[in-house]
């Protein structure tokens, strides 16, 4: 995500300890989903999450008196970039289900290296350098690693889940790069929440079409995966995330989401006791080195 409205201030260390914590928050993000879903399927998991979450940044947007009515000419965006972010997100909750949190926050955490790679033929002025090819490459070699771990398992249910959470973060660095243009004149709140209504109740149809067989559990784990889901990363990551960009260049900060993939397989180790192969941990140090290149600068 991006901000048109970025300040050239130097962060100091209250808040690069914030920017660390939400990317511990999003770490937990496929922690939160796989626990959710050992209640309600994919599809609903997403609908009920995005429930709370609209409630949330709706209701912080109306706070800071932001105009949520969609403006002229931003019909057509807006339903372009809830496509993507449909797409997205269903990738993400169905693959998490094949697979294990800890793959899955690995291998959707690769969604940098998209936006990077995305960016060198969408995006003027942004190419590749030799530090941001060697970054892709180097998470690119964590993938192929944590690949490996899968192929050795007995299921290839986890393979395929593997597969569907990667296109997952393919599909989230396609999201990070439209999202960057649209708020150059669509306000971040609005482009979210819009995001959020279009797609809603299409979650719900499709889960009503492909989830009939499925058994619906409430339980304390799955009510408060949900509300993790919805308050903490769609809500409250989100509006932290942006209002640190209004006074603080994401190019200083966002290269400390490195440690995402590191904070979710330890988080999946110590929530869903998760076993960590040498393949994984190996995948996930690469994947979070690949990071670190891709968005060091010389600022």
């Amino acid at each position: 995500m991006g901000s048109s409205q970025e300040s050239s201030r130097n962060p100091d260390a209250s808040i690069i300890a914030l920017v660390l914590l939400l990317a511990l928050l999003w770490g937990g993000n496929s922690v939160a989903i796989k626990i959710g879903l050992q209640d309600i399927p994919p599809l609903a998991l997403a609908g009920f999450r995005f429930i709370i979450g609209l409630i949330a940044v709706t209701g912080w947007a109306v706070f800071q008196r932001v105009r949520i009515r969609m403006e002229p000419g931003e019909f057509v965006p807006l339903i372009y970039i809830s496509f993507i972010f449909f797409l997205q997100i269903i990738a993400l909750n169905v693959g998490t289900h094949y697979t294990t949190s800890s793959r899955s926050i690995v291998l959707n955490s690769t969604y940098p290296l998209f936006t990077t790679l995305l960016a060198h033929f969408m995006v003027r002025d942004d190419r590749l350098t030799k530090l941001k090819t060697l970054g892709i490459l180097l998470a690119f070699v964590g993938v192929t690693v944590t690949y490996m771990e899968s192929l050795n398992l007995a299921s290839r249910d986890y393979l395929i889940g593997d597969t569907v959470v990667l296109a997952s973060g393919a599909l989230l660095g396609l999201r990070v790069i439209t999202t960057k243009v649209l708020v150059q004149s669509i306000h971040p709140y609005r482009l979210l929440i819009w995001s959020m209504l279009i797609t809603l109740p299409w979650f719900f149809i499709l889960s009503f079409i492909f989830e009939q067989g499925w058994e619906y559990r409430v339980s304390f784990s799955s009510v408060t995966a949900i509300l993790y889901q919805g308050l903490v990363v769609a809500g409250f990551c989100f509006v932290a995330w942006i209002s640190v960009l209004r006074h603080y260049k994401a190019s200083r900060l966002v290269v400390l989401f490195f440690v995402t993939p590191l904070f979710g397989v330890v988080l999946s180790n110590l929530l869903l006791g998760e076993s960590l192969g040498p393949e994984l941990i190996s995948g996930a140090v690469l994947v979070a080195a690949g990071i670190y290149l891709v968005n060091r600068t010389k600022e």
